[in-house]
C-alpha cells in the first residue's frame, strides 16, 4: 500500500510510522554518545545503564521489579524480540495460540520455529478476547500464547478484568506468555495500560516486549527490549546472542539519557489522543463508521455504508481514486476474514491528517 500511495501521490495513512521528526534533544543525546566514542559493540544484553533505566521505568509504572543484569535484554526492535522469544521457547510440533487479527510476523515466526499456530479470533465487531475459546484451545501441546495490547490493528485495549481472566486460565498450565506491549504509552481517555508485569500469575511466565521506535517516534532506529524472569531470559539470550548479538551502541546511550526525563513517555498518551481526536472529528461527517480507538495510533472504520467492495479492493480504490492509503483488516487474518473494516494510522503531522480528512469527507 505504501508503494501504491507513492505511485498515486496519495496521503499515506497505511503503514504505521510517524511522518514527523523525533525530539531534537534525543538526536543530540545520540550524537553526544557517538562523539564520546560509544561506537563499538556494547555488552550482548545491552548497555547496563540503559537496562537500569528500563527496570526503573517498569517498576515505577507497574510495581514489578526486574533485575537489569539478567531479566532485561535490549533488542533490535520489537519484531526481533518476538522472533527471538519464539525461537527460544517453541520446539517442533509445539502449539502457539495467536489471537486474530494479529501483527503479521507472529505466524511466520512460529512456523520458522517448527511450531503450529492455533488461530483464535477476537470477537468480530468489538475485537475483545473470547476467553472461553482461548481456554478451550489449550492442549498438552500448547507452548505459548501471544497477546497484544494496545492492539494492532484494532486499537482495542485489554482491561483489568481481561488480564485477571487470563491470569485465571494460565497458572494451572505450563503455557508461556508473550505480551506484545509496543504501544504501551498510547492508551487514551485516562485509562491505565494493563501490562502483564502488573499480574504476578502472568509476569512469572511472561516475555514482555516493548519498542522505543514506537514510543519516541524513531521507528527506523529499531531498538526495543524484552523483560522476563531470569530463567526465561537465560533461554532468550541463548538465541539473541546468535541472531543479533548486540544492538547499536550510540542509540542505547542516547535513549538511556533521554529516559532520564519520564515526561518524554508519560506525556505520550495526551500527544496521540489529540491526534486521534482531530482525525475522528474530521471524519465525523463522513459515511465511514468510526470504531473505538482506545489505544495505539490506529483508527479503524467500517466501510459498509461507503462501498460494496471487499476490504482489499476498497483500499486499492481508496488509494488510487480518492488519494488516501489504508490497510485492510483482512490482511491480519490467516483466512482473509473480511468484515468490511480498514485501518488508518494517525501518527502523522496535523497537515497530513487534514489533507486526508478533506479527501475522505467526499466519501
Amino acid at each position: 500500500m505504501s508503494a501504491l500511495a507513492v505511485q498515486h501521490k496519495a496521503v499515506n495513512l497505511g503503514q504505521g510510522f510517524p511522518d514527523f521528526a523525533c525530539d531534537p534533544a534525543l538526536v543530540n543525546y545520540v550524537s553526544e554518545a557517538m562523539q564520546a566514542g560509544h561506537n563499538q559493540y556494547p555488552p550482548m544484553p545491552g548497555v547496563p545503564h540503559f537496562r537500569d533505566a528500563i527496570a526503573l521505568k517498569i517498576e515505577a509504572l507497574h510495581a514489578r521489579p526486574y533485575r537489569a543484569a539478567d531479566e532485561i535484554t535490549i533488542t533490535a526492535g520489537a519484531t526481533q524480540a518476538i522472533i527471538t522469544t519464539i525461537l527460544a521457547i517453541v520446539h517442533p510440533g509445539d502449539e502457539v495460540i495467536v489471537l486474530e487479527p494479529c501483527y503479521d510476523s507472529y505466524v511466520p515466526n512460529i512456523e520458522l520455529a517448527g511450531g503450529v499456530p492455533v488461530r483464535i479470533p477476537l470477537t468480530p465487531g468489538t475485537f475483545r478476547p473470547d476467553f472461553d475459546k482461548i481456554a478451550a484451545a489449550i492442549t498438552p501441546k500448547t507452548r505459548a500464547i501471544i497477546i497484544n495490547s494496545p492492539h494492532n490493528p484494532s486499537a482495542t485495549v485489554w482491561s483489568h478484568a481481561d488480564m485477571l481472566r487470563l491470569q485465571e486460565i494460565l497458572p494451572p498450565t505450563n503455557v508461556l506468555l508473550i505480551s506484545d506491549e509496543v504501544y504501551e504509552h498510547m492508551v487514551f481517555d485516562g485509562v491505565q495500560h494493563e501490562s502483564a508485569a502488573r499480574y504476578p500469575g502472568l509476569a512469572e511466565r511472561a516475555f514482555i516486549v516493548s519498542s522505543f521506535g514506537k514510543t519516541f517516534h524513531v521507528t527506523g532506529w529499531k531498538v526495543g527490549y524484552v523483560a522476563a524472569p531470569a530463567s526465561l531470559m537465560a533461554e532468550f539470550r541463548k538465541v539473541h546472542q546468535f541472531n543479533v548479538f548486540t544492538v547499536n551502541t550510540p542509540m542505547q546511550h542516547g535513549l538511556a539519557s533521554y529516559m532520564g526525563t519520564p515526561a518524554h513517555y508519560l506525556d505520550l498518551p495526551a500527544f496521540y489522543q489529540r491526534k486521534r481526536d482531530l482525525f475522528r472529528a474530521g471524519l465525523a461527517g463522513s459515511r465511514l463508521r468510526l470504531l473505538p480507538s482506545a489505544g495505539s495510533y490506529f483508527q479503524c472504520v467500517d466501510i459498509s455504508q461507503v462501498s460494496d467492495l471487499n476490504e482489499a479492493d476498497f483500499c486499492q480504490w481508496l488509494t488510487t481514486e480518492i488519494g488516501v492509503a489504508a490497510i485492510p483488516l483482512s490482511a491480519f487474518y490467516g483466512n482473509g476474514f473480511d468484515q468490511r473494516v480498514v485501518r488508518f494510522c494517525f501518527a502523522k503531522q496535523d497537515a497530513t491528517l487534514q489533507a486526508a480528512i478533506e479527501r475522505l469527507k467526499s466519501l
